[in-house]
This record gives C-alpha cells, structure tokens and sequence, in this order.
C-alpha cells in the first residue's frame, strides 16, 4: 500500500455568522442584537490519500471543498478533527512543511500584475530558498511542459486567460512540491488549454510523483486526471472510491452513440434501446449494461449505422444523482429522528 501523503479525520470547520434581514431598522437594531448562525462549512469527514496519487476531491458548490483545502494547506484552522500533510500539521505553517505543498485556485492569483512572470518566479525562487542551478533546472522543465517561451518576460496584463493559468502553475512549481492542492485550475480556459492543463497536471505526476488532489466542476478535467473521487456534499462524506465504480453504482447502463447514414422511425430506435436524445449529429440510446452486446447487434442488423461508440453516462448525470440521493438519505434520517 502507498504510504499515506494526506491524513483527514473527522474534519470540522465551523464558522458564526451573523444574519439580518435588509432594511434600515434591521441595520441599526443589529448594532443592539445580533442573532448568531453556525454554518457547518465542513462536518466530520474522514480520508486518507497515498503518496503519488491523483485524486478528485468533489462536490457542489457550497459543498466545503475549498474550505477543506485552505485547512490542508494551512490557510485555516480545523474547528476540530486531525489533518496531516506527510506527517506535518498544516496549522502550523512549518517552513519544512510550506516547502512540500503549494495551493493552486483558478480564481485568484499571485503573478505580479504589472511585472513579467519571470519576476514572480525570481521572487518565489527567493522565498522558498532554491538554490539557482536546481531553479533553472526546474524553469527549463517547465517552460517545456507548459511551451512557456517567451510569455515569462511580457507583463502579466498583456497575457491571455489561458497564458496567465500557465504561468501560475509555473510559478507555483519553482519549489518542485510534493503535494499540489489545485482548486479549479482550469475555470473560464476554453476547451484546447483545458488540455494542455490537464496533460501538464498529469505529466508532473508522473515525472515527480507528487500527490495531487483537484477539484473542479468541469467533469473533462475529472475524467482525465483522477482515478478515484471523493465527494463532500454540505460538509459530508458521500463517496470515496474509484470513479469507475461510482459510475458502475449510480448508473450501471450505458449509452449507444450513433450516427446515422438516414433518417429512422422512433419506433425501430426503441426495438434498439431507450432514446435519450436525437439531433443532427446522431441518435443516443440507453441500454442496461448486461444488454450492450445484443442491443449493438440489433442496431447493426436494424439501422443504417455510420458509426457507433458505446458510452458511460456522462459523470455530470452521475454527480447529480448521487447528490440528490446524498440529500435523499439525509432528509430520511431528519424525518425518522
């Protein structure tokens, strides 16, 4: 068994808030009373991540899953539980510890606005003490991996969406961690750099062996980088496992995908299986699992076939099943107490 890298048990993180509705009356009677409100950000999870895994860390939004990154990273403190990062405790932000880890989220960003990336990676270099041969070691992989060349010396405001994510990821690297945090690393990128992002992620993993834990709601990315899945939903546990088998539990059938040489009747599309949509480009059926062998020999003999590919169905569906099974549960347990 790999050794473990990340150590999460019975995880909380509770904050107070305090809520009022609008209105200038409420404003000021706020000043004299206000009425405190526990949100339970994160509320007891518990899981264990080896070393060199890649892992998807999921959920809705408001699910807790940046919340419980910022506690492993040492950004914030647990209300209560236990978190190790290869054995250090996140919280106190322990240089050997800050030099293992780095924290990546799509929405914010540590590149100098006005400056070039190279002088970002220069000060990050400073930071983390790296010494100058193993930076320009690790400069020439990156800008390799990521085809950098000359974006480092442009100002960082003159620099495409796409571009900037790049140089993040870059500069976030200079001190080779051990342990990447990646909370929607590719947001708002349009479909071709969300590929080359994802193919970087990968390849560090596998050239450096670091562990990687992502979230992100663009199920592409998922698919394409993590194995196995662990799903929070309002601060709880719903799933830890191997995506595969996620997909095998919520939603065993698989789906024909099939490009026509014509047009056909709905009726011989059904002898085939249960339509779940039709346009231009092809016809989608689903079959049971156990029925993919003589559902695609039927279609073959029946239908004027171009092309056909035979599927999962598309994890967006599985997520949103399993949440709603997730609150299901939950509302059975409330109602039975």
């Amino acid at each position: 068994m790999a050794q473990t890298m990340v150590s999460v048990q019975a995880l909380r993180k509770h904050y107070t808030v305090h809520k009022r509705p609008p209105g200038l009356k409420a404003a000021l009677g706020s000043l004299f009373r206000r009425v405190p409100t526990v949100v339970k950000a994160v509320d007891g999870i518990s899981f264990e991540i080896g070393r060199g895994e890649r892992v998807g860390f999921l959920g809705p939004n408001g699910a807790g899953k940046t919340t419980t990154l910022k506690v492993l990273a040492g950004l914030l403190h647990p209300s209560s539980g236990e978190v190790r990062v290869d054995g250090h405790v996140p919280q106190r932000r322990e240089d050997a510890f800050l030099k293992k880890v780095t924290l990546v989220m799509g929405q914010k960003q540590q590149l100098l606005w006005d400056l070039p990336p190279s002088e970002t990676f220069a000060l990050n270099r400073a930071i983390y003490e790296v010494p100058e041969p193993e930076f320009q070691r690790t400069m020439a992989d990156l800008t390799e991996l990521l085809e950098l060349g000359d974006l480092v010396n442009k100002p960082t405001r003159t620099l495409s969406l796409g571009e900037r994510m790049k140089c993040e990821l870059a500069a976030a690297l200079i001190h080779r961690p051990q342990v990447l945090f990646l909370d929607e690393p590719t947001i708002g990128l349009d479909v071709s750099m969300q590929v080359v992002i994802r193919d970087f992620i990968k390849e560090y993993n596998e050239r450096t062996g670091a562990t990687l834990i992502l979230t992100s709601h663009y199920m592409d990315d998922v698919a394409a980088l993590c194995p196995r899945v662990v799903v929070i939903d309002r601060g709880l546990l719903s799933y830890d496992g191997a995506l595969d088998e996620l997909v095998r539990r919520i939603r065993p059938e698989k789906r024909l995908v099939l490009r026509l040489d014509g047009p056909v009747d709905r009726a011989a599309l059904e002898a085939v299986g249960r339509v779940v949509s039709t346009d231009a480009a092809g016809v989608v059926l689903q079959v049971a699992q156990d029925a993919v062998n003589p559902a695609v020999s039927r279609a073959l003999a029946t239908l004027p076939v171009h092309d056909l590919t035979v599927e999962n169905a598309p994890l967006e569906e599985v997520m949103s099943e399993l949440f709603a099974q997730s609150r299901a549960a939950r509302g059975e347990v409330e109602d039975a107490a």
